[in-house]
C-alpha cells in the first residue's frame, strides 16, 4: 500500500486552519484511499459503498496539502456527476482553497476547454463549432445525399451511420474492423459506408466543425503528435482523477494514460464488478488491466454496503463469486437485517407478470409507495406482458430511458398490417404502411389513400388493392414493393380464424432478412416475442384492443390533475438503465436461459462473464426486498408451449446451509399460481 500522502506543496502562509475530519466522516477502508500516497491509485469500489464520498475526499484532502486547485483535473461521465462532486469539493475545501479553477466535467468538456487553448496546432481555429447530435445527423444526412443514396432502403440511416464512425472512433478501430465486427448488417453496402464515413469527416474538417467525438480524438491527437504540447499539459495536471474507470472506452483510457504523464499521479475510481457497457464500447480490460499497466499500483477495496440488507447483499456476493476475472472482494452490510430474497417459479410469462401486479397492490396497501419498487429485466421486450398487466389493474408506471415496446415504431408497423386487415376503412394504419414502401412518398400515399376510399366497402381487401384506379396511382419505382405488400395483406386479410399470434407470423415472414447469416435483428427479436405474447388471445379484435388499452393508459397516465405529472409510479427499467439507482423493493425478471443471460451470451466466456455482472447489478439496486422470477414455459402458441430453463445464475446459487434465498414451490402445471402472501395470512390464490 502506497504511502500517507505527502505535502505536493507547503501550505500558504496564513490559510485557515480547518482541517478535514477524515476520522468523523469516513470508515477505514475509505480512509486509506482517500490517505494513499502519489502515484497510481486503483480504487476498487463495490456497490454503495461511498465511492463519490472517497472520491471528494480524496480532492479535498489534496487540496488541503497544497496541490493548486488548477493542477487538478476530475474526469466523470455526467455533468451531473461533475456538479455535485465539485459542490461536495467547495463544502469540504471552501477554507482553504479556491475550488473555482479545478477542471472538472465529463471527458468531452474537459477536452473541449483543451482543445479551445490549442485548437490551432491542429489547424482549427480557436472558434471552432461543436456539432450536437441533432447537428451531426444533419451533416450525415447531407453526405448520404451527396452520394445518392437517399432512396436506397437497403443502405443504413443516417443515425446508424453516425453510431458506427462514433463507435469506431470510440474503440479506437478502424471503421471496417467494427462494421465486419458488429454492424455485418451493413456489409452488402460496405463501400459506399466507407466512401459516406470518409466524406463525413472531410466536411468537419472543411468547415471547422468537431461532434462529440472530435473533441477526444482530436486531444489524442493534440497529445500525441505535439510533445511540447503535452509536456505543458501534464506539467500541469499534478493530480487526475478518474470516476466510475469501469465505464471507460479504449479512448478514454488512451486519453487518461497520456495525460498523467511520467509522474502518474492517477486515481481512478471503478467496480470491475459492474462493468457491462462493453454494447457501448466500454472496455473491460482498462481497469481489470490496471495494476499490469501501473506496475506497483495502490489497490483499495470499498466493502462496507451503506444500500442492501446482509441478506441481498449474501446473495448478490454468491453471485459474482462465480466470476474469474476480477477483484474478489466481498460486500458487507452497514444495515439491519431484511427479508430473504425470493425466487419465484411461475407457469408462464402471463403468470409471472401476474405475480408482479398482486405483489406490488400488495404493498401498496400497505402503505409503500410505488415510487419505492422497481422492476427491472433485462430487454424492454421482456416487459410487454407486465405493461399490460399493470394497464388491466391501473397501476401507473414509467418505462426508463426506452420507448414503450409498444409504442416501438416497428412494432407500430407490424400492428399496422393486423389493424388495416381487420378493419379497411382504417386510414391511419394503411397510410402508415405506404409510407414504409420503398418508392412511394406522401403524395402517392395520399392518392393511394383517395382511390381506395371511394371503392365499394363490400369489396375484399385483395379485389380493393388490385383494382385499377388503385394500380394506376403506384408508382413505377414502388411496383416490386407493393406487389409484396398486396401479396401479404392478401393473405392477412384470408386469414379466416387464425389467431393474431399466427398473423403475426406472417408480417415476419416477409421482413426482409439481415443482410448476413448471423447479421443482429433486434427488431426481429422484438417482432417474436410480440408474436408469441398475441398467441395468446383468441381473436384480432381483443389483441388490437388489448394493445389500444396499454396506449391509452400511458397517455392518462403521463398527465394526471392539471397537466403534471404522477408523483407515485411504479419503475420499470432494463438493468443497464438502473444502474446507479435503487429502491427498497426490487423484482428481476425473465430469468431464464436465452433471457438472461442472452442466448448469444453464453457461447463467449467473456460475454458470459458480463452478462453475470448485469445480474450482480441488478440484484444490488435492491435495498430491503428482493423478488428474483421466471417462467417455466412461454405463453401458449399454435404449435404448444416452450419449456424454458431456469437461469444459470440461479442454477449457480448455493442451496442447503448456505442457501443465500429462498425458492417458492413450483406452480402446478394447469393449477392455479399461489402467492406467498408478505405477513401471517395464509397463501392466496389468484
Amino acid at each position: 500500500m502506497a504511502a500517507p500522502l505527502p505535502l505536493i506543496h507547503a501550505v500558504p502562509a496564513g490559510a485557515p486552519s480547518r482541517r478535514l475530519d477524515l476520522d468523523g466522516a469516513l470508515n477505514d477502508e475509505q480512509r486509506a484511499a482517500v490517505e494513499a500516497g502519489e502515484g497510481p491509485v486503483l480504487v476498487i469500489a463495490g456497490a454503495g459503498s461511498g465511492k463519490t464520498r472517497t472520491l471528494t475526499y480524496r480532492v479535498a484532502r489534496m487540496l488541503e496539502r497544497g496541490v493548486p486547485p488548477s493542477s487538478l483535473l476530475l474526469l466523470t461521465f455526467t455533468n451531473k456527476a461533475a456538479r455535485e462532486m465539485i459542490r461536495r469539493v467547495e463544502e469540504l475545501a471552501g477554507g482553504f482553497a479556491d475550488v473555482g479553477s479545478l477542471l472538472g466535467g465529463t471527458f468531452h468538456h474537459a477536452a473541449h476547454v483543451l482543445l479551445r487553448q490549442h485548437a490551432a496546432a491542429l489547424g482549427f481555429s480557436t472558434g471552432f463549432t461543436v456539432l450536437d447530435r441533432e447537428d451531426a445527423r444533419d451533416l450525415m444526412a447531407t453526405c448520404l445525399a451527396e452520394r445518392k443514396l437517399r432512396s436506397d432502403k437497403r443502405f443504413p440511416r443516417p443515425d446508424a451511420l453516425l453510431d458506427l464512425v462514433s463507435l469506431a472512433t470510440n474503440l479506437q478501430q478502424p471503421v471496417s474492423q467494427v462494421l465486419v465486427d458488429r454492424r455485418r448488417e451493413m456489409l452488402p453496402v460496405a463501400p459506399e459506408v466507407f466512401a459516406t464515413a470518409r466524406r463525413f469527416q472531410q466536411r468537419k474538417a472543411q468547415l471547422h466543425l468537431m461532434d462529440y467525438d472530435d473533441l477526444l480524438s482530436h486531444l489524442k491527437r493534440l497529445l500525441e503528435d505535439h510533445p511540447s504540447i503535452r509536456a505543458e499539459l501534464t506539467g500541469r495536471f499534478q493530480g487526475v482523477l478518474v470516476d466510475e474507470y469501469q465505464d471507460t472506452n479504449r479512448l478514454q483510457g488512451d486519453l487518461v494514460d497520456l495525460l498523467v504523464g511520467e509522474r502518474k499521479n492517477l486515481t481512478v475510481v471503478g467496480d470491475d464488478c459492474q462493468s457491462i457497457y462493453s454494447f457501448r464500447g466500454a472496455e473491460f480490460t482498462n481497469i481489470i488491466d490496471f495494476p499490469q499497466r501501473y506496475p506497483g499500483c495502490g489497490i483499495y477495496p470499498l466493502t462496507r454496503n451503506y444500500r442492501s440488507t446482509p441478506q441481498v447483499l449474501r446473495l448478490a456476493n454468491a453471485v459474482i463469486a462465480r466470476n474469474t476475472r476480477q477483484f474478489p472482494k466481498a460486500l458487507v452490510s452497514d444495515g439491519a437485517p431484511g427479508p430473504v430474497p425470493q425466487v419465484v417459479p411461475t407457469r408462464d410469462v402471463k403468470a409471472q407478470a401476474a405475480f408482479v401486479a398482486e405483489r406490488v397492490l400488495e404493498l401498496r396497501a400497505r402503505g409503500e409507495r410505488l415510487e419505492s419498487m422497481a422492476v427491472l429485466y433485462r430487454a424492454h421486450l421482456h416487459s410487454l406482458e407486465l405493461q399490460l398487466e399493470l394497464t388491466r389493474h391501473g397501476i401507473p408506471f414509467r418505462v426508463r430511458s426506452g420507448v414503450r415496446f409498444f409504442e416501438q415504431a416497428h412494432v407500430k408497423d407490424a400492428l399496422a398490417h393486423l389493424r388495416w386487415a381487420h378493419n379497411r376503412a382504417d386510414e391511419l394504419a394503411f397510410k402508415r404502411l405506404a409510407r414504409r414502401l420503398s418508392g412511394v412518398g406522401t403524395a402517392s400515399t395520399e392518392h393511394l389513400w383517395t382511390a381506395l376510399a371511394v371503392l365499394p366497402p363490400e369489396l375484399s381487401l385483395p379485389d380493393a388493392l388490385a383494382h385499377p384506379d388503385v394500380q394506376a396511382h403506384v408508382p413505377k419505382k414502388a411496383q416490386a414493393g407493393f406487389q409484396r405488400f398486396q401479396a401479404l395483406m392478401t393473405r392477412l386479410s384470408s386469414g379466416g380464424t387464425r389467431s393474431p399470434g399466427a398473423l403475426l407470423a406472417e408480417v415476419l415472414a416477409a421482413r426482409e432478412p439481415p443482410a448476413t447469416p448471423g447479421g443482429a435483428d433486434p427488431r426481429g427479436e422484438d417482432l417474436r416475442q410480440l408474436q408469441e405474447f398475441a398467441g395468446r388471445f383468441e381473436d384480432v379484435p381483443r389483441f388490437l384492443s388489448a394493445i389500444a388499452l396499454v396506449a391509452e393508459f400511458s397517455a392518462r397516465a403521463a398527465l394526471e390533475g392539471d397537466g403534471e405529472a404522477p408523483d407515485d409510479v411504479l419503475t420499470l427499467t432494463t438493468v443497464h438503465q438502473a444502474k446507479g439507482l435503487e429502491w427498497p423493493t426490487v423484482f428481476v425478471l425473465g430469468l431464464t436461459d436465452g433471457r438472461f443471460p442472452l442466448s448469444l451470451a453464453t457461447r463467449d466466456p467473456e460475454n458470459e462473464e458480463e452478462e453475470r455482472r448485469l445480474f450482480y447489478v441488478a440484484v444490488t439496486r435492491a435495498r430491503e426486498a428482493l423478488w428474483l422470477v421466471y417462467p417455466h414455459t412461454s405463453l401458449p402458441r399454435e404449435d404448444g408451449r416452450l419449456l424454458l430453463t431456469p437461469s444459470r445464475f440461479l442454477a449457480e446459487l448455493p442451496v442447503g446451509p448456505d442457501a443465500v434465498c429462498e425458492t417458492l414451490p413450483p406452480p402446478e402445471p394447469d393449477g392455479p399460481i399461489r402467492l406467498r402472501d408478505l405477513g401471517p395470512d395464509p397463501d392466496r390464490e389468484l
